[in-house]
């Protein structure tokens, strides 16, 4: 098979004899200047460093067919659709991104994502008994053990990465090779023995389309039969405006460190401020009697760098989670049939937009999520990342503009998305809003950069959320369970029999507890976060949502070490611990990460969103 990083090589993969397992194969390189020679119908000899090498194939067919694959090499003329549109560069981080153990690991342990695809499998095996199937970008070949499971005849797992090996290891030692064949190799480059009845995969990045993956997923289709089955087979994507104050500064505030820096007269610094300063001289804002500021920084002038920086900040796309709230219009669904769409489709990806605004206030950009749907012959599963639903290792997108529009209900807001793809494996996102009377506002972001940014909180509702008064809403519960600890009924507590600071209640048998913690629906978590243990006791079943639907949304909270998607700062100051669970828990190893190719470095501010 052409080796997985570049094409100046191939790599013929064989097996010794009648021997079994990964440990069997015996592999040999083979460069565009290595001799090779077809001998007579059935047999192909190749002359290597370590020797020549003689293989004999069952049929005139095969033979000829390797020799076409191996001629192609050599002369160049094996340029397959992926090297055309992805630079080498970023091809081989990214396979060697996803070679690593614990960047699979982190994928696995995603709950929600797992579970899903196992029940959409499993729940639908109709589609999968005694048939074939392949798997596109297979990693450890978690899907192809649950096709497997599902009743498989043969699945042929396709991985680009180092990890083929590791799944190569995993088949032989669950018995499986007779079932499995892992085939090393991009999908857009290798061949499959005969076409399949059904393609798995999991090919979905942040906002959807990143990495171009997608693109990979539907390639695969020239293996599929008629009237063949996808899982995943339809991707939606979601946008809505929304308001976020805090976030907004936030990312403004890094670009002012290129601006003013405070000290007084004395020379002592003090904090950086977001203020803009029109001269060049040591200037007196008045914010206390010893306060000044200066364009300077250990003498030297960075303000000339201030507009390039807030440029850079905000061509990043956030990755986090936030409270539904503060989206200020219902979103809007562009949808990806995965069954006909072709891969020029998602070359360029034009979404038009128009919003009635549901809310008033500033308008700070575009938010992002994505829902995928499992169409079986006998259930629709659906995973979905919206900020609704438990998070998931894809979390949400958010694109700000760097001017924000303010906004009134009722009124439409009208503009488009487009994701124009690039040769690094991602998209230029481009957005355009019009309000009515002609007002507009702008940006450009780089998916391929985006700012992960997890305070491992749980994400605050927007201010004036409340309905009800919030002091009178917590005595109110905290009467309630005060009287059931102390057997009370609530037409006794009504009566006045329920006294507080604990006093007794009906002559001496029972006592207040101050400590009962009352539930504030608006910030109780969907699961609860136990030193990076996810509580999956009360959280849905993986897969049992058999619609998109918007509810109420509830603060979800974060490990802090991300489930997947990216890196917590608290990783830089924890030891890393495995943490045992018991069977309503889910262990998630703090010391893992993953994401686009991420490293340590990102700042991170515990805020919560708001509004003006």
């Amino acid at each position: 098979m052409p080796d997985s990083q570049i094409m100046q090589k191939c790599i013929l993969a064989a097996r010794r004899g009648e021997s079994n397992g990964p440990e069997a194969v015996h592999e040999v390189e083979i460069f565009k200047e290595t001799d090779t020679a077809r001998v007579g119908k059935r047999a192909f000899v190749i002359t290597h460093a370590k020797g020549t090498l003689m293989v004999l194939f069952p049929s005139n067919q095969e033979c000829l067919r390797f020799h076409r694959i191996i001629d192609a090499f050599k002369t160049g003329l094996n340029n397959s659709t992926f090297r055309q549109r992805t630079d080498e560069a970023s091809a081989t981080q990214y396979f060697q991104f996803y070679g690593y153990l614990s960047q699979q690991q982190n994928m696995m342990q995603d709950y929600i994502r797992t579970s899903t695809y196992q029940r959409a499998i499993l729940n639908n095996m109709e589609d999968f008994k005694d048939k074939v199937v392949l798997d596109v970008g297979a990693g450890s070949g978690i899907l192809s053990f649950f096709a497997v499971q599902a009743g498989a005849r043969k699945v042929f797992a396709v991985e680009a990465s180092s990890m083929a090996k590791h799944a190569e290891c995993l088949v032989y030692h669950n018995k499986l090779s007779d079932k499995v064949v892992v085939i090393p190799g991009k999908i857009e480059e290798i061949t499959l023995p005969e076409p399949v009845d059904v393609i798995v995969s999991e090919p979905m990045g942040y906002m959807l389309f990143n990495e171009r993956m997608l693109e990979t997923y539907l390639h695969a289709k020239k293996w599929l039969k008629p009237q063949g089955k996808m899982f995943p087979t339809r991707g939606d994507l979601h946008i809505a405006p929304f308001s976020d104050t805090c976030l907004y500064m936030e990312q403004l505030n890094k670009a002012n460190f290129w601006m003013l820096v405070a000290v007084d007269v004395g020379g002592t610094p003090m904090a950086a401020i977001g203020w803009r300063c029109q001269c060049k001289q040591v200037c007196d804002v008045g914010v206390g009697p010893l306060s000044r500021y200066q364009q300077s920084f250990h003498g030297v002038d960075l303000s000339s760098l201030r507009e390039a920086a807030v440029k850079e900040y905000f061509r990043q796309p956030i990755v986090d989670t936030f409270d539904v709230r503060i989206c200020l219009a219902k979103s809007l669904r562009h949808t990806v049939d995965f069954e006909r769409a072709s891969e020029s489709d998602l070359h360029c990806i034009e979404v038009p937009l128009q919003f009635n605004l549901l809310q008033s206030g500033e308008l700070h950009g575009l938010a992002f999520w994505f829902d995928v749907a499992f169409v079986g012959s006998v259930q629709t599963v659906w995973l979905s990342t919206g900020p609704t639903q438990p998070l998931t290792h894809w979390y949400q997108v958010r694109c700000l503009l760097e001017s924000p529009l303010f906004v009134q209900r009722g009124q439409r807001l009208g503009g488009r998305v487009v994701l124009r793809s690039n040769r690094r494996q991602s998209y230029d996102v481009d957005i355009e809003l019009e309000l009515e009377g002609g007002i507009r506002a702008a940006n450009s972001l780089d998916l391929k950069n985006p700012f992960f940014r997890y305070t491992g909180q749980p994400p605050q509702p927007p201010p004036g959320c409340h309905d009800t008064s919030p002091s009178e809403a917590y005595w109110a519960t905290l009467d309630a369970a005060s009287a059931a600890n102390a057997g009370v009924g609530a037409d006794s507590a009504a009566a006045g029999q329920l006294v507080m600071n604990g006093v007794p209640l009906m002559n001496g048998t029972g006592v207040v507890d101050m400590h009962v913690q009352p539930v504030v629906a608006q910030q109780q978590p969907l699961g609860v976060h136990l030193s990076n243990v996810v509580s999956l006791g009360s959280l849905p079943s993986p897969g049992t949502v058999n619609s998109t639907k918007t509810v109420n949304s509830r603060a979800q909270a974060v490990p802090t070490s991300s489930i997947g998607g990216g890196i917590s700062p608290a990783l830089f100051n924890q030891q890393q611990v495995l943490l045992s669970s018991n069977t309503s828990q889910f262990p998630v190893n703090n010391s893992l990460m993953i994401g686009d190719y991420v490293t340590p470095g990102n700042i991170l501010m515990p805020t919560g969103a708001y509004k003006n």
